[in-house]
């Protein structure tokens, strides 16, 4: 028999649903070629929704969310990869379809795993994880869109969430002027420590339409909520300016005019990194080890629980009540 080790699991069946930490054994990981030994992983909104009762993301159970992981491959039959090498591994199934990083082992396909960047660290990579791959990759479409630092100021909306933090830090770090968003007044010290220069409250960014189009306040904006924040960002974005468009805590639903692109031109730039072609992913891993690395991510953006807290962090992740990001020490 296999030996045992530990994981977070989630299960629905004839008595219900359960989550909490159980013993797995290597047999009970599904197929894959590489078998990694989980050091890292980290706590992200769809993770929040995997972990509660009537999950709209899980495609099956029992299951091990956790869509991040990090850590040193234990078994390969990949020659891409080999035993003792550090790897990361974001998004494609983990977690929803496919056994995901919150357990001491995961068996992946190949083609799901990443060397470690270079300029990371195994906890580093998972400070950034999805969050912060999403974060990197709205801002790389942003300049390949022609936003430059100099120009006017960029919007960051949930600024004090794991995506949010990381932009307005990223953003920061590359010389641009950032205005942060946030619901929380508590945090406005922590957004000006990461670099933003202005800070709004959502009630600003979310509030009743005025008019189809408003005052022209910025030349670019990163949006991890969407719904009615989404809205307001289109209709107070310059002319010939970008929103990235990376997340839905805030509704799926957006209403809004097709005047800002029809009259001012603007882009509205939607950002998946789940699936994320592979030559994408790994020319943005290199710069997020880089230039476009935060500089306080180990600092102040990321805190560390265990495999005992997740449950908890979860439903905070889901109530909007986590600051940053939520890094599981496996």
């Amino acid at each position: 028999m296999s030996e045992s080790f530990s994981a977070f699991v989630v299960n629905k069946d004839d008595a219900g649903f359960s989550a909490g930490v159980k013993q797995l054994t290597l047999d009970d990981l599904p197929a894959g070629e590489v078998t990694v030994r989980v050091r890292y992983s980290s706590i992200n909104y769809k993770d929040g929704l995997a972990s509660v009762p009537g999950s709209p993301v899980v495609t099956g159970y029992p299951m091990v969310p956790g869509i991040d992981l990090a850590g040193v491959v234990s078994q390969s039959s990949d020659p891409r990869f080999v035993v003792g090498q550090e790897v990361i591994a974001i998004g494609r199934g983990l977690g929803i379809s496919h056994f995901g990083g919150f357990a001491e082992y995961a068996r992946l396909p190949g083609d799901w795993i990443e060397p470690l960047p270079p300029g990371l660290t195994l906890k580093e990579a998972m400070a950034l994880g999805t969050a912060g791959f999403t974060a990197g990759l709205a801002i790389q479409r942003l300049e390949q869109n022609g936003l430059k630092p100099g120009q006017g100021r960029v919007l960051v909306t949930g600024a004090s969430g794991g995506v949010g933090s990381v932009a307005v830090n990223m953003l920061a770090g590359l010389g641009y002027e950032v205005s942060a968003s946030t619901g929380k007044a508590a945090e406005h010290d922590y957004l000006r420590a990461l670099g933003a220069t202005e800070i709004l409250g959502r009630e600003e960014v979310s509030g009743k339409q005025e008019a189809f189009l408003e005052d022209e306040r910025w030349v670019g904006g990163v949006d991890p909520v969407g719904g009615d924040t989404l809205a307001y960002m289109l209709r107070t974005t310059r002319y010939g300016g970008s929103v990235s468009s990376c997340g839905l805590t805030g509704g799926m639903v957006l209403n809004a005019t097709v005047l800002p692109f029809i009259l001012r031109g603007v882009n509205l730039l939607g950002i998946d990194s789940v699936n994320c072609p592979a030559e994408v992913r790994g020319k943005l891993w290199l710069r997020l080890g880089t230039d476009l690395k935060p500089s306080n991510l180990t600092q102040s953006i990321s805190h560390e629980i265990g495999l005992d807290g997740i449950q908890t962090a979860a439903v905070s992740i889901l109530s909007g009540a986590v600051k940053g990001r939520t890094i599981v020490r496996i």
